[in-house]
């Protein structure tokens, strides 16, 4: 609370707080209510809420991403208990029909790794969250922009497999999607990769595309 008072002084942009529902062996039907209460009478008006405890003593960062228990129910009535306030959910959530179910309850839903491992996942948002027209992606300008900008880095000094390794999950589910990620995991990361390498990749894939 300290903080985000401090903070909401000397910054005329918006100050949120992302956090999980407790840590070790808090109780969180205690803990996460009177955190959220204590914030937000300094000042926060934005609260993510990763629906898990985190476990400090005995987990590793990773086994804190799915170990946990998730706790949807306890985000929702933060957000029944506190009306006023923006309460986004994050934790555990791989598609678009739980994020609708989610938006039931809540401001916001947050999608993390599921978007990294699988960015065809965000192509439906537009369209089925915001009801807006459906436009078909270009895998093809998507390539070329990607070939562009890792141009770009590498004439900055940015190794090619820094820049690619973020897009092996482009084409996840895809046919030849395998191929796509061999090439560029194999090659990538040779001393004389170039950003061409990524079109030769992509060949594997727009042969099974209309």
């Amino acid at each position: 609370a300290e903080l985000i008072h401090a903070m909401q002084h000397v910054s005329s942009v918006p100050i949120t707080v992302k956090c999980r529902i407790g840590v070790d062996d808090d109780d969180p039907y205690q803990r996460l209510p009177n955190f959220i209460k204590n914030v937000s009478d300094a000042g926060c008006k934005t609260f993510i809420i990763h629906a898990r405890k985190a476990w400090l003593k005995g987990l590793s960062p990773k086994d804190n991403r799915e170990i946990p228990p998730l706790d949807y129910e306890l985000v929702y009535s933060i957000k029944k208990a506190y009306p006023h306030l923006h309460i986004g959910i994050n934790g555990g959530i791989t598609t678009i029909e739980q994020t609708k179910h989610h938006l039931q309850f809540v401001d916001e839903v947050m999608i993390g790794r599921q978007c990294y491992e699988t960015p065809a996942l965000l192509t439906g948002v537009d369209n089925h969250i915001y009801n807006d027209t459906y436009i078909p992606v270009d895998y093809h300008e998507i390539i070329q922009k990607m070939i562009e900008y890792s141009q770009q880095q590498m004439d900055r000094g940015i190794k090619l497999y820094s820049i690619i390794r973020h897009i092996l999950g482009l084409f996840h589910g895809m046919p030849n999607a395998k191929r796509w990620r061999r090439i560029l995991s194999e090659k990538g990361t040779l001393h004389n990769a170039q950003p061409h390498l990524i079109l030769e990749a992509f060949k594997e894939i727009s042969v099974n595309m209309n």
